[in-house]
């Protein structure tokens, strides 16, 4: 039961902890669509910016007198006009960009919106869970009082004292050995707790007991027919 408990905060942890990556996703999507939004304002601001120098030095070309200067206008027209297409590549990726920013931006607060669903239903089910441990376990404890009250004092003070220093104070006994420390106890202590006494471990101190519940299951006798049951032969002595 402790363990289920203790259970019970890590499952709304992990949901946490779900709900927490999905909104970054979302938060960091978000902020890509903005970066995207910036970016295409400066192109489109650029862009407007060579579109008008071209009209501009077209508006001069038609004023030149000479090959040189119609040339280096020409050449300044083609230069705005070649930027003003490339940043116009960039705007037409940036909207790309966008478009795909926006599915996932969609898709992950699909997924906050899911999981936020989900931390609700895991609180609630820890909450519920928690308050029938909490029933369950406040009538274990009653019980527990009934029965430490049927225990002797000495006996008692005993267990709790073992509980305290190695977290249980009574260990079964099974296959001659403390199933507690695993140290094998000596065979008239063996025949002692197999009558139902209750002793201690010579090595942990913890109290011993014998479940019969778990003790082997004898073997089936020998059918008359096997090997092991056929009568031995007795050898014939030289005088018989």
């Amino acid at each position: 039961m402790n363990t289920a408990l203790r259970a019970l905060p890590a499952e709304i942890v992990q949901a946490q902890g779900e709900l927490a990556a999905a909104e970054r996703q979302a938060s960091e999507a978000s902020a890509a669509l903005s970066r995207e939004e910036t970016l295409r304002t400066r192109l489109e601001r650029e862009i407007a910016g060579h579109r008008q120098k071209v009209a501009r030095f077209r508006t001069q070309l038609d004023a030149v007198k000479t090959p040189e200067q119609a040339e280096a206008i020409e050449h300044e027209i083609q230069f705005a006009s070649g930027e003003a297409e490339r940043l116009e590549g960039e705007e037409f990726a940036s909207l790309e960009r966008t478009e795909a920013q926006e599915a996932a931006l969609a898709a992950a607060r699909s997924e906050v919106e899911r999981l936020a669903g989900a931390l609700e239903k895991t609180r609630a089910r820890a909450a519920l869970r928690q308050k029938e441990f909490n029933t369950e376990l406040a009538a274990l404890n009653e019980e527990r009082e009934t029965l430490r009250q049927a225990i002797e004092p000495e006996w008692l003070t005993r267990f709790d004292r073992l509980s305290g220093s190695r977290g249980t104070g009574l260990a079964r006994a099974e296959n001659q050995q403390c199933n507690g420390c695993r140290m094998g106890v000596r065979p008239q202590t063996w025949n002692q707790l197999r009558e139902g006494e209750l002793l201690t471990c010579d090595s942990c101190g913890r109290l011993l007991y014998w479940d019969p519940a778990f003790a082997p299951v004898p073997k089936s006798p020998q059918t008359a027919g096997s090997p092991e049951a056929k009568p031995k032969v007795r050898k014939s002595q030289a005088g018989d």
